[in-house]
């Protein structure tokens, strides 16, 4: 233990790093004049300095060029979304026409559920997850209700069956076995946002596809956190943002991804003229006729003020690469559980799964004692620059991130745990 809670321990990890050079690529929030101990990547990524580079190039463009701004230069708005698809793929594992950058995480949740949920009276049903993210459990609650269903019959909401709040395989397994004859369509997430669980998509997605319905994921937790592929696991549909661990700020234009087996679908979907195929779509045509791929979901112009801060993020992660990015959020968060069961398992409980595989960037913790002394204690770390984020009723989630985030940093978080219990 006495090793463990060192500079010197922290240090060498620190040197030992090769992704220790993109901490000086953000700019990091200041607590006293110092740098803040910053875990909440998984709310609000920090900004890429090189972020304002790209903005500044379409502010500049814009004032010089106006209109023509969307027809001139290598960075050019009429296809700047395509600037960001083929590194956006690498990130989520598809292929360059699966995925689009479009509107915002709940928006393109509803676009994808008006294709992708068609209820009928024999398969009516919605599955989800217990103690999901509200907004996904307004958004598919409002699907049901739009389509004439009645929640309380036709969402199905799967609970979680281990002692510490999370599910097993087993139980999502025999939620869609129960189901399976009456499921139209599945959305589950990649990272649940109160435990930090990790699930197998691929895995997910099999079953859902044997039992006959259409299997979607949320990833607003999982991209840019966990190496993903989403062509390989089958699934139909996938949405994110990018304002988490991708880092492109507050608000920031969001993710989806189609499948290339619905390319050229003839499921409903909401149309608009963005989506409309690029070598016709200047005719002014009355007839929608769909750009194939993910392209094909969009509506209205990107705002290219929003997707530029995107470019910057895609840029690291190219040069970072996701397995090397893995294999250090491995390590962190290996290291941040090895400090709290070698001289905090008194104060603090780890409510997100042990096994590495089965969790990303965060771990969601407990304060023993209740609501009230991790209240306390959240509050005490804050006040001395250590910034996780407060999960009701009773989690702190604490987020190394690999990009940005070092041992350092987890070992202040630690040691600002133990002088809160120390002073008590």
């Amino acid at each position: 233990m006495t090793e463990l809670y060192t500079d010197h321990h922290a240090s060498a990890l620190d040197a030992a790093d090769p992704l220790r050079h993109f901490r000086d690529e953000f700019h990091l929030p200041l607590h006293d004049g110092a740098p803040q101990a910053y875990f909440v990547g998984n709310s609000l990524g920090l900004q890429p300095k090189g972020a304002r580079a790209h903005v500044e190039e379409v502010l500049d463009k814009w004032a010089r060029e106006a209109v023509e701004g969307h027809f001139t230069g290598s960075a050019q708005w009429m296809p700047y979304h395509e600037l960001v698809r083929d590194p956006l793929a690498r990130v989520v594992g598809a292929q360059p026409q699966e995925v689009v950058a479009m509107n915002s995480l709940t928006a393109n949740l509803h676009f994808m559920l008006v294709s992708f949920y068609r209820p009928t009276r024999e398969r009516p049903l919605l599955l989800m997850e217990a103690g999901a993210f509200p907004s996904d459990r307004y958004a598919l609650e409002s699907q049901v209700r739009f389509h004439g269903f009645d929640p309380a019959e036709a969402l199905v909401e799967v609970e979680p069956d281990n002692a510490d709040g999370t599910f097993s395989m087993a139980a999502i397994e025999r939620a869609i076995a129960e189901h399976g004859p009456r499921l139209a369509t599945i959305v589950w997430p990649g990272v649940q946002y109160r435990t930090g669980q990790a699930f197998d998509l691929r895995e997910i997605a099999r079953l859902g596809h044997a039992a006959g319905a259409v299997v979607g994921f949320d990833l607003a937790h999982g991209v840019g956190n966990l190496p993903l592929q989403l062509h390989d696991a089958d699934a139909d549909f996938a949405v994110w943002c990018h304002y988490k661990y991708m880092n492109a700020g507050p608000g920031a234009v969001a993710g989806c991804f189609v499948h290339e087996r619905h390319a050229r679908t003839d499921r409903p979907r909401f149309a608009g003229w963005w989506g409309n195929d690029a070598s016709v779509r200047f005719r002014m045509g009355p007839q929608f006729s769909p750009t194939p791929g993910a392209d094909g979901w969009q509506l209205s112009n990107p705002p290219i003020l929003g997707l530029a801060p995107l470019r910057a993020s895609l840029e690291q992660f190219d040069r970072a690469t996701l397995p090397a990015l893995r294999a250090k959020s491995e390590r962190l968060t290996g290291y941040l559980e090895q400090l709290i069961d070698t001289g905090l398992r008194d104060v603090l409980q780890v409510a997100t799964p042990r096994d590495p595989v089965q969790r990303g960037c965060q771990l969601s913790i407990r304060v023993i004692g209740g609501r009230e002394r991790g209240r306390e204690l959240f509050d005490f770390l804050a006040a001395r620059g250590v910034l996780g984020d407060w999960r009701e009723p009773d989690v702190i989630r604490i987020s190394p991130v690999p990009l940005y985030n070092s041992f350092a940093d987890v070992l202040r978080f630690a040691r600002t745990v133990k002088e809160w219990r120390d002073g008590r």
